[in-house]
């Protein structure tokens, strides 16, 4: 009768538990693997071998078995290894492991029998607790990222022999330093202070970290766009305790987790080289890893020179910004990752950054053609879209700015509690760009003034329906900044001077 003991196994960013079966047959020696594995799953019987005979244990000289339960769905990953090699010595009489149905196994097995940290660890403990498990044994280097779980006996181990001595003895000896963190960390060591002659822009930045919207900056090289979109993080919202677990997942998964033990606290902030591949953006490669959008969950994604990205690779974005996740699909399997992200984009004007100045060259079909590097579907999903101006000598020699990154963050936050309490208990809505047409209707109440003058606007920019809604949303947080119930006039022309390339290719709106 086949041994079976519990393991995980990733898809996407969430875990699922995987049964292995361990089973001898009489036949010629040799080791099998099933249950579609990849490369790292077929060479654990190599490392079991080697592990099981260091440990002075016998391997079966008899055809062994292994099979990975589900045997229809693919799996990657070496953390399977000492799952395989507690089954098989159970399965060989030569461990008894009472009630291990209760217990799951994560590692990696080395020749010499040590256990190597696995990736993915966060999302197959939380697994391991739905699905009833009370005890996770883990490699020692990711016991503190397994502790982060709740209500789950987690034990770290350093190599084979503590495991099965464990088992044989009752004998457990494993002290871990976990990092405790309760709450933001506002170390941040820029400020908004230090940005100078922008503070027009600064409510524009204001309503966009408020609501979440996406912003576009367009101005001269030197003007500030990428030091202002570097300081964006820091007027965030501390993140709530479900959004630091699924983004420390997402880094998790993508073995990007820095600073096991601990949850990410500060929202990410991700600026990725304008050669970025489209598989480097959305995600993809031979395993479907997480892209730039999904590392920037919950945080910026700042694309700095953004006409200079390849425009497939920015198209690529669109359904993302819309869905709030991405669906990566290979012929054997599909993974889906949480992509709910502010974008941040900078551009130069012309492609010498320089036009309306003396010292721009550029003709009307260079700029033309430069800027149609954004496709207009790209344009229509970002909110807000703010010129830079450059900034006068005067204000070089003021010093630093009277607003600071503490203060703006005090409004952001007090906006965002009132869009918390209007949006609970609705999935995936947390702040008003996220409202679907639905909430738009119920939440979006316009005084009849406010009513005329966007019709204005609609009429003579030809917005679409999708740039209508924005609109909306805009306007819903310049009235949540002033705790204002129903949308105003003023709230509207807000929103409508937040368009700055509308009003350039159709003329100024009196407002």
């Amino acid at each position: 009768m086949a041994a079976v003991v519990k393991s995980f196994a990733i898809t996407g960013v969430d875990g699922y538990v995987v049964e292995i079966e361990a089973d001898t047959l009489y036949g010629q020696p040799s080791t099998s693997i099933v249950g579609l594995g990849d490369m790292a799953v077929k060479e654990a019987s190599e490392r079991l071998q080697a592990a099981i005979n260091h440990e002075k244990y016998e391997f079966p000289k008899m055809k062994v078995v292994f099979n990975l339960a589900p045997g229809n769905v693919k799996k990657s990953g070496s953390h399977f290894d000492l799952g395989m090699a507690i089954g098989l010595l159970v399965q060989s009489g030569q461990l008894k492991v009472d009630q291990i149905d209760q217990f799951g196994f994560i590692g990696e097995l080395s020749l010499n029998a040590g256990l190597r940290s696995c990736t993915g660890v966060l999302s197959m403990a939380i697994a391991a607790r739905a699905a009833g498990i009370k005890n996770l044994i883990v490699p020692k280097g990711n016991m503190p990222e397994a502790t982060l779980v709740k209500e789950l006996n987690v034990l770290g181990f350093e190599n084979l022999k503590q495991v099965t001595d464990f088992f044989n003895n009752g004998i457990y000896s494993c002290e871990i330093n976990a990092v405790a963190d309760t709450g933001i960390s506002s170390n941040y060591k820029i400020d908004f202070c230090e940005v100078q002659g922008q503070a027009s822009l600064l409510e524009y930045i204001t309503i966009a970290a408020a609501g979440g919207h996406n912003i576009l900056m367009l101005g001269s090289p030197g003007c500030g766009k990428s030091m202002i979109a570097k300081r964006i993080p820091t007027v965030l919202p501390p993140m709530t305790e479900s959004e630091a677990l699924e983004v420390t997942k997402i880094y998790s998964v993508a073995g990007l987790l820095k600073k096991r033990g601990s949850l990410i606290l500060q929202r990410p902030f991700r600026a990725p080289h304008h050669n970025a591949s489209t598989n480097s953006l959305v995600g993809g490669g031979n395993n479907a890893k997480p892209g730039e959008i999904s590392l920037a969950h919950n945080g910026v994604l700042f694309l700095d020179e953004i006409a200079e990205f390849n425009k497939k690779a920015l198209d690529a974005l669109r359904q993302p910004m819309e869905d709030g996740k991405v669906t990566i699909s290979r012929v054997n399997y599909t993974n889906t990752y949480p992509c709910n992200f502010m974008l941040v984009a900078a551009l130069n004007p012309c492609p010498c950054g320089y036009y309306g100045q003396s010292k721009c060259h550029c003709t009307d079909y260079e700029v033309l053609k430069y800027r149609q590097k954004i496709s207009g579907p790209i344009l229509d999903r970002i909110d807000i879209q703010r010129y830079v101006q450059p900034i006068e000598f005067m204000e070089l020699t003021k010093g630093s700015q009277k607003v600071n990154s503490d203060e703006l963050r005090e409004c952001v936050t007090r906006a965002r509690k009132i869009q918390d309490r209007r949006y609970q208990g609705i999935e995936n809505v947390n702040c008003n760009a996220q409202m679907t047409g639905a909430l738009i209707k119920e939440y979006c109440q316009l005084e009849n003034d406010g009513i005329g003058l966007l019709k204005m606007a609609f009429d003579r920019f030809e917005f679409s329906a999708r740039a209508y809604h924005k609109f909306l949303k805009v306007a819903r947080t310049f009235a949540d900044m002033e705790e204002s119930e129903k949308i105003r006039r003023k709230d509207i022309a807000g929103a409508i001077m937040a368009r700055d390339l509308d009003k350039e290719n159709k003329g100024m709106l009196v407002v």
